[in-house]
């Protein structure tokens, strides 16, 4: 091999390098933009929750006639008077509480007519997968105050099979379609969360943010740092490589 083809393949080499080492780069800050992005998200749905903690709780129908508002209707306030299904209780899977394994109970309530899941707060569970809580369902007619919340189905490494349930019926997910589908019932399409203060069902350990803006922004100094320290480093790397040749 000549020294012609060697300072080919060299150029070569440096160049795909570089390619390489912005592609990093780029990756890490657009990481850092993502998490900015979702700090300001948490603030706006932060400065909502507020203003929307100052209002009259909403009826059904109020809350039915806002669906499709550019807003939307999460963490809308709500109060409604129906009855409780006592047969089907659904136990959401793989919710912790202070590292104490548990669950999230769910209960149908009908209301005039519309079918509404509930959300009636954790319990906690067995290390025995075999084991479920003992629930005592909710039965009869009560007046519910809570808060909607529209529910985003998450990545699925495996479809839940809710053909042969059995009640209570653990899930992984909240599936509103598949619900109604196994109850023959159409659910609305959002879930009420207890109010903290209600009475009415178990621990209430929800929050509406789960992780704080400021902690985002916290990510986003980590990798903003990262693509400061990368680039760095291979700013490095060529002059010594230039230094050698």
């Amino acid at each position: 091999m000549n020294l012609v083809s060697i300072q080919h393949k060299l150029k070569q080499l440096n160049w795909l390098m570089v390619i390489f080492t912005m592609l990093v780069f780029s990756s890490l800050i657009k990481l850092g933009f993502w998490q900015i992005e979702r700090a300001l998200e948490k603030e706006q749905r932060q400065e909502r929750i507020q203003a929307l903690s100052q209002r009259d709780a909403l009826s059904l129908a109020q809350v039915k006639a806002l669906e499709g508002l550019q807003d939307g209707i999460n963490d809308l306030p709500i109060k409604l008077t129906g009855t409780f299904d006592a047969e089907k209780v659904f136990l959401l899977d793989n919710q912790p509480d202070k590292g104490r394994l548990g669950y999230r109970v769910y209960q149908i309530i009908v209301s005039n007519g519309d079918t509404i899941l509930v959300n009636l707060g954790w319990v906690q569970g067995s290390i025995d997968r075999n084991v479920l809580p003992e629930i005592t369902p909710v039965t009869g007619q009560h007046t519910i105050s809570g808060h909607i919340r529209e529910i985003e189905v998450g990545i699925q490494l495996q479809a839940q099979n809710l053909t042969d349930a059995t009640w209570p019926l653990r899930v992984q997910q909240i599936e509103l379609d598949k619900f109604s589908a196994l109850i023959n019932k159409k659910l609305l399409p959002f879930v009420v969360y207890l109010d903290t203060k209600e009475t009415l069902g178990y621990k209430k350990n929800w929050q509406p943010i789960v992780m704080p803006p400021e902690k985002h922004r916290g990510y986003a100094f980590q990798w903003f740092s990262l693509a400061l320290a990368w680039i760095s480093l291979m700013i490095w790397a060529a002059i010594k490589m230039t230094k050698h040749k």
